[in-house]
């Protein structure tokens, strides 16, 4: 028999913030269990059995059809059925989390259950930020730690929710969301090991991670470019003179090149300068593809002659 957790059974909410709570209540007591045991084994104590400890999950059931009316492409589901999904990290995503049930209820108006899933959480997902822990461990530790942990598992990471090719067994409840926690933390750890850097400082870099759309959201704010954004066009290959004024200014003056040194001439070795013109660009309005060189006042003939 694995080492567990004492068993808590699964609890109904009509407040979405209590929900919440209780998620990460059960997410916080299973990944102190799994730290606590591995700190155990670092340590050199014998464990026994195999320490498990599992995800929470949140499930919601509706009988009908019928749902609120909403212009939202989320916060419902599109039929009759139990819908569940396994979560991971309230600590990132809480209010992400609050904000999907209140639609759900405001939708369907129904109790959302949550309780422990039988996903089991892999060991290295439940490491704090710095925690390295396998550089203390012999060869045979390390082996030995596949046999005492649950250790992360491809086949639950994929992508057949989001794909389409996901079908259910027998009396196996529909997903509620696109990726499980396995999928998501193992996108958190790829965000770290790409990054250099934490999840949660993740959010505030650059980098557009498209696991989740929380996490694309959330991280895209802060990849937007500092100008004007164009206007909405009905095409994808519309022409910058559909784009608002601003943005155009703010694109030229981007490209624009005050003062492009041309080469010195052979023969006397002056130097002639462009004039302030704008390189052609993808967004420039401009005829003039190229600087066209003009003499300075101390070049001679030979340079005004120079080709452009």
């Amino acid at each position: 028999m694995p080492l567990t957790t004492a068993p808590v059974p699964a609890a109904h909410f009509s407040d979405p913030d209590a929900a919440v709570v209780q998620i990460q209540q059960l997410y916080q007591q299973q990944i102190e269990h799994l730290r606590g045991a591995m700190q155990r084994f670092v340590a050199g104590e014998d464990v026994p059995e195999r320490v498990r400890a599992f995800y929470p999950y949140v499930r919601l059931h509706t009988t009908t059809v019928a749902r609120a009316d909403t212009r939202l492409a989320y916060g419902f589901v599109e039929g009759p059925g139990t819908f569940e999904t396994t979560l991971t990290r309230p600590d990132l995503f809480g209010g992400y989390y609050t904000e999907q049930l209140r639609l759900l209820r405001k939708s369907h108006g129904v109790e959302l259950e949550v309780g422990l899933s039988t996903q089991p959480i892999p060991i290295h997902f439940s490491f704090a930020e710095h925690d390295h822990v396998e550089g203390q461990l012999s060869a045979e530790r390390r082996m030995l730690m596949r046999d005492r942990f649950d250790l992360p598992d491809l086949a639950a990471m994929d992508d057949g929710i989001a794909n389409g090719t996901w079908r259910p067994r027998a009396g196996e409840p529909q997903p509620l969301s696109l990726f499980t926690a396995p999928r998501v933390d193992y996108s958190l750890h790829r965000l770290r090991h790409y990054t250099g850097t934490c999840a949660r400082n993740g959010f505030r870099t650059s980098f557009c991670s498209p696991t989740t759309s929380f996490i694309l959201t959330n991280s895209c704010v802060w990849a937007t470019p500092k100008w004007p954004t164009p206007r909405a066009s009905t095409s994808p290959l519309s022409s910058p003179a559909t784009w608002s004024r601003a943005a155009r200014a703010c694109r030229r003056r981007t490209w624009t090149t005050w003062a492009r040194r041309r080469p010195a001439c052979r023969k006397c070795r002056a130097t002639t300068w462009c004039a302030p013109t704008a390189v052609a660009s993808p967004w420039s309005t401009s005829a003039s593809a190229r600087p066209t060189p003009r003499p300075s006042p101390t070049t001679s003939p030979c340079c005004a002659r120079m080709p452009g």
